[in-house]
């Protein structure tokens, strides 16, 4: 079954969810002059794990647009442009300064990601203050991986990698060793850590996304650009041993869509699928956790569940219908307006069609060898 064919369903409440936080789009005349207004939820209107769903689902709502136009039509770049602007936005505000007044420090015009990205949050400190996540790091990374395999253009991958190398000294610690060990986020400038702790799925995430931006860098002649840093996680990971499963939508949820890279071609992504489908089949199923109360329940979370779900379809297609229930569930609540709409919308139109998740649609990938 094509992606045209399952998608097409639900593509037009796809598109109301983003135009909720990127403005109605069928009004954008000419792209290339398009501001992303500033509705993503975050500090100067910006919020990096939201805005990174926004490029892929950009992404998605291009190539599902592109494969329903007939032979006969012209084919119309407009969201492929605005997935453009979208990044280009984002290293203007949360690669500078809260203040806009400068780069942060490290990065340059030619390398304007060498300082990093800030998240975003509203408070500049404290507990829930602005910094660097490694998890909100990797999957820019990813946006930025898959707008290169969307357009052929190597540029967004290299930028990739310049973060990359960036940011994976600052969480990953005692690299020389046998045992390095990662924190969670660090300071705005990189030059500190704020949460020692380690989290639950920052090295895998790390070892697949570091990965895929390496095969892709290959690809176009660019080289085993990653090799060091990618054995640094492989290290962590086999210290950390067994990966712990959480019962957590979210973290389940993207542990699955992070593991279905690789699952079923190397023995460490299919085992863990494998657990994370037991987990979804006890708390779904077991633990009747749809039958809890929506109000102590948070939609964005079980989005990332239904995502990690949708990208299991062959493997797993007895959970598909949790994935549909999920959706069912928050569907008649979508338009309240409450201080997490943007990465509840956003997350919302990926679970409804997570294409740009997915591997293998733009096209064959390329290989990513272990070392």
């Amino acid at each position: 079954m094509t992606a045209t064919t399952s998608t097409a369903p639900h593509l037009k409440r796809f598109q109301r969810a983003m135009e909720s936080v990127y403005g109605n789009l069928e009004d954008i005349t000419d792209p290339q002059a398009w501001t992303p207004p500033p509705k993503s939820g975050g500090h100067r209107g910006r919020y990096l794990w939201t805005d990174a769903f926004g490029v892929l689902n950009f992404l998605t709502l291009h190539r599902e647009h592109t494969r329903a136009a007939s032979d006969f039509e012209q084919i119309d770049d407009k969201y492929l442009t605005m997935a453009r602007r979208l990044v280009q936005t984002i290293h203007d505000v949360l690669g500078r300064t809260r203040d806009g007044k400068s780069r942060l420090p490290g990065a340059t015009d030619e390398n304007p990601l060498a300082g990093g990205l800030r998240i975003g949050k509203i408070d500049e400190y404290g507990q829930d203050g602005d910094g660097q996540y490694h998890h909100y790091l990797t999957i820019w990374m990813f946006a930025l991986n898959r707008l290169t395999m969307a357009t052929g253009d190597p540029t967004y991958n290299r930028q990739a990698v310049a973060l990359a190398k960036a940011i994976h000294p600052r969480f990953c610690i005692n690299r020389a060793t046998t045992q390095p060990r990662m924190v969670w986020k660090v300071s705005m400038d990189l030059s500190k850590p704020l949460v020692l702790t380690e989290g639950n799925l920052d090295p895998i995430d790390g070892y697949v996304t570091f990965r895929l931006l390496q095969a892709t860098a290959m690809q176009h002649g660019d080289g085993r650009v990653l090799e060091d840093e990618i054995a640094d996680y492989r290290r962590v990971m086999e210290r950390k041993g067994e990966h712990f499963v959480s019962n957590d939508p979210l973290d389940l949820g993207m542990t699955l869509w992070t593991v279905h890279w690789f699952a079923d071609k190397e023995d460490w992504a299919t085992k863990l699928a494998d657990r994370c489908f037991a987990q979804i089949r006890n708390l779904f199923g077991r633990q009747r956790y749809l039958e809890r109360d929506i109000a102590y329940r948070l939609a964005f979370r079980e989005f990332g569940t239904c995502l990690g779900i949708r990208c299991h379809s062959e493997r797993a297609p007895d959970l598909q219908k949790y994935g549909e229930a999920i959706i069912n569930a928050w569907e008649p609540v979508m338009g309240d307006v409450d201080e997490l709409q943007p990465i509840n919308r956003v997350m919302y139109a990926a679970a409804l069609v997570p294409e740009a998740f997915r591997s293998g649609y733009f096209g064959a990938e390329p290989e990513a060898i272990p070392r």
